[in-house]
This record gives structure tokens, sequence and C-alpha cells, in this order.
């Protein structure tokens, strides 16, 4: 049953695919209801990794195929998109992520040069879908973050118009990599109008105008005018902007579709909040797992991440996979990522999987509020809420686990590693009501890793060889 089969049935609202499409829209995305007044519905990714527990080889392997698109695209040739279809389609019926690895490592040719080429990811979102992206251009990444840094000056920033915490900042460690002349490769999640990329676009070009951008994304929903936008933004700005994506298609919706979604979000909200209690369960043990991560070692591209960060990275998260291996209680693994912070704990779970023999899913926490509704056909089926535990620029708030608590008649998890960074490792994490706290109710081993934030050493330091 498509998961976005509960929403179209009781609001009309719904995806189609268009001609052209590689991937059809229904394998890519689900549907379920937001708790926002600026847009009633969510599309719930099936590759992404951020709502629903999902393979990490699907999740990281995806994102590759998206990155190959780009790297075709950049090399003036057609993206295979017939191919990329069958290895997606049969790593999503379940059936190995063998051939889309294959199709990936088989059909990607970088024969451009990527010194040039600058990838941007979007937070909170699509930070390890950029990073993935940029991984397979072997090109140099800065993810747009929602949380100051002490000591590291803005080098711009840009609103997401229809999100609930619109204004993204942009930290690079070093400004230069923005003034590079050379393509920039912008990477989202979802394309629904294109007004976010736009206002990116017109940000950046005002400090250095660039010959071509390439937009990449999952899915791009837009409609005829929102494409007619884009193509007069190019003009007017005197640029060249391709899109690439590995879905295509429209948001179907009728007049009365609104009016629907908020009175069923109003009447589960209710049966939400009057819902007797769960039957007491063990609560389950938190431990400090015995992971680390060099302090040294980059846990992202908030200020900035190149190649050879990546090689780091992969290391350190090598090892970290093989002492979680030996520290699972169980057979059913989740590896639960921080906002943000994406790439390092899908490096984590990736390593894990190849250690272990347990099941091992991938997800992270998110501060979009969504409805659960526990029904066959509903991409949220369950949401834990807790406290925010950082500090981030547009202030405190609450934050949402979905789909890690089972469902009714499912089994849970036996395991979840929490990957966290240095920031987020506070008092609100560890307190009564927090994330941990949370996942014990419903998980018997909640294991934390904590890794450091990276944190840009000052450029006089740096020219003194103390930092890098």
């Amino acid at each position: 049953m498509w998961s976005g089969s509960w929403v179209e049935g009781r609001t009309g609202i719904g995806v189609e695919s268009a001609a052209d499409s590689a991937v059809p829209m229904p394998d890519m995305v689900g549907l379920a209801l937001r708790r926002n007044p600026r847009r009633a519905h969510l599309l719930v990714s099936t590759v992404l990794g951020k709502h629903v527990p999902t393979d990490p080889r699907i999740v990281y392997w995806s994102a590759r195929l998206l990155g190959a698109m780009v790297a075709d695209v950049l090399a003036g040739r057609r993206p295979d998109a017939a191919g990329a279809a069958d290895a997606l389609a049969t790593a999503l019926g379940g059936r190995g992520t063998g051939p889309l690895i294959r199709h990936c490592e088989e059909h990607v040719r970088v024969d451009f040069s990527p010194a040039n080429t600058l990838v941007l990811g979007y937070a909170e979102t699509a930070t390890a879908l950029g990073h993935a992206v940029a991984d397979t251009l072997g090109a140099d990444y800065l993810h747009s973050t929602r949380r100051r840094v002490p000591g590291v000056a803005e080098a711009g920033g840009f609103d997401e118009e229809h999100s609930h915490a619109t204004r993204h900042l942009l930290l690079p460690q070093d400004t230069a990599m923005l003034e590079r002349p050379g393509p920039l490769v912008l990477v989202d999640d979802e394309l629904s109008t294109g007004r976010t990329v736009l206002n990116t676009i017109a940000t950046l070009h005002t400090k250095l105008p660039r010959s071509r951008y390439v937009v990449a994304s999952l899915v791009d929903l837009r409609s005829d005018a929102d494409k007619a936008a884009m193509s007069a933004a190019a003009e007017r700005l005197g640029t060249r902007i391709d899109v690439v994506a590995l879905a295509r298609g429209a948001l179907r919706s009728h007049p009365h579709s609104a009016d629907h979604a908020a009175a069923l979000v109003a009447e589960h909200a209710a049966e939400t909040r009057t819902r007797p209690p769960t039957p007491d369960r063990p609560h389950g043990a938190v431990r400090r797992s015995r992971a680390g991560w060099p302090g040294i070692v980059r846990d992202g591209g908030r200020h900035g991440f190149s190649p050879a960060d990546r090689a780091e990275a992969e290391r350190a998260a090598a090892a970290a996979g093989c002492i979680l291996a030996g520290e699972l209680s169980g057979d059913r693994a989740l590896v639960l990522g921080f906002e943000e912070l994406m790439y390092a704990p899908l490096l984590v779970a990736l390593a894990l999987s190849r250690e272990s023999a347990a099941e091992v899913r991938f997800s992270t926490t998110t501060r979009s509020p969504v409805l659960p509704v526990d029904a066959s056909g509903y991409a949220i089926r369950t949401a834990l809420a807790f406290p925010a535990h950082d500090d981030p620029a547009d202030g405190p708030g609450p934050r949402y686990a979905y789909n890690v608590a089972p469902s009714a008649g499912a089994p849970g998890f036996t395991d979840v590693v929490v990957v966290v960074d240095s920031a987020g490792d506070t008092a609100e994490l560890h307190a009564d009501g927090g994330l941990l706290d949370q996942l014990a109710e419903v998980c018997g081993h909640v294991h934390l890793v904590a890794v450091p934030a990276y944190t840009p050493v000052p450029a006089q330091a740096r020219a003194a060889g103390t930092g890098r």
C-alpha cells in the first residue's frame, strides 16, 4: 500500500509522475499532514533517512545516484534515467542494494574538473544528501545551518518561505569557497516551487556572478509557472540554471483539500491528547557508547568539507561501527542522527551495517511538526516529542523523532544508537522527558555517541600552524 493513500483518500491531496520522471513519484514519497498553517501536507521521502527509518545503503546510494545525474549534466550528457529507475526500484522493493551500488559505481563519470565546483546543501533535511552528491563529484561541500557559532561570521543567508523555520545561515570557515567562479550545485530533498533556490541564487549571485548553477533534488514538483519563473530568473541574472531530479511530477489537490486536512489534524490531535496511556513497560537502559570520534575530524559541512575530510570521516565512522557492533543487544538497530547532523551518523550506520548481522536502519530527529496517525497508508505512524537540546539561532522549541516508537503490532528496535554532536550533548538531552528518556520508553537499549562539534580555528591560529 502506498504510504500516501490515507491522506489522498481523505483530502484529495496526491502525487503523480511526469512522463520524463526517472523514478515513479509514489516510489519516492509518501504523505502526512503537517501542523503548519503555511502548508497542509508533508512529502515524506522513502530514501532520505529523515522521518522514516531506512536502510542506510538506500539513503546513501540514492543520493549518490542523484550525484551521478549532476555529473552527467555538468559534462553535457543525458542522465541514464532508465538504469537509475531499475536500480532504485530493486532496492526500494527489498530485493537488495547491490544493483543500486553497482549502477552508481559503473555509470558515474566525473570527466570535468571538480576543482572549482562547490556543492551547497540545505538544512536540515538535505545535509547528508548534499554530502553524498559532493562525494560523487569529488567536490568541496558546504551546508546551510540554523545554529549560530560563536566566532564565526555569517557569509550569507537566505529564507525558506514555506518552512516553519525559515532562516538559513552560511558559516564557511573560509569564505573564499563561496568566491570560486565554477559551477554551484544546490542540493535539496524537495523542489516544490523553487523559490528557496532562487532566493539562494539571488543572494550569492550578487556577491559573485556565476555562469552556471545546477539544482539537484530527489523530487521536483514545480508547476509550469514555477519552471517559467526559474527560467526568467536565469535570463535576468545572465546565467544558466539546470535542474536534475530522481522523480518529477505534480501534487494533486482540490479546492477543499486544505480544509479537509485542517479538520483531520484537529480531529486526530484531539485523539492523541485523550488516548489512554499504554501499559507500563520496563524503562530501557541508556549508556554512553565506547565509540568515539576524533576531535580533529570534521563532523559535517556546516563550516565546509573537502574530499580529504570525507576520507577522515569514513575512517572515524568505520572505527565507531566496529565498536558499536560489539555493543548491540539485539537484531534490529536504529542509528538516529540529530537534526542537521546527518552525514556522520549516516556513515556510522553504513559502517554498523557492514560490521553487524543486525538489521540496521537510519533516521534523524527533526523540528518539523507532523501529525502522527497509526494507520496503514500513512507515512508517519508514531512520534516522540521532546525539548530542543542545543542552542539554535531561532531559539528553543519542541523536536521530534518519527516512526521510532513501534506502531501497533509491529516489532520495535532492540537498540537505538543516538549520534549527537557535543553542542547537543546537554543536560536537556539527558533530562526526564528529553530525547534519551523518551527513547528508553520504547527501546530496551539506547547507546549514546557524542561527536565533537567542529569549530573553526581563527585565521591567525591557522597561520601559526595550530589548527586546520
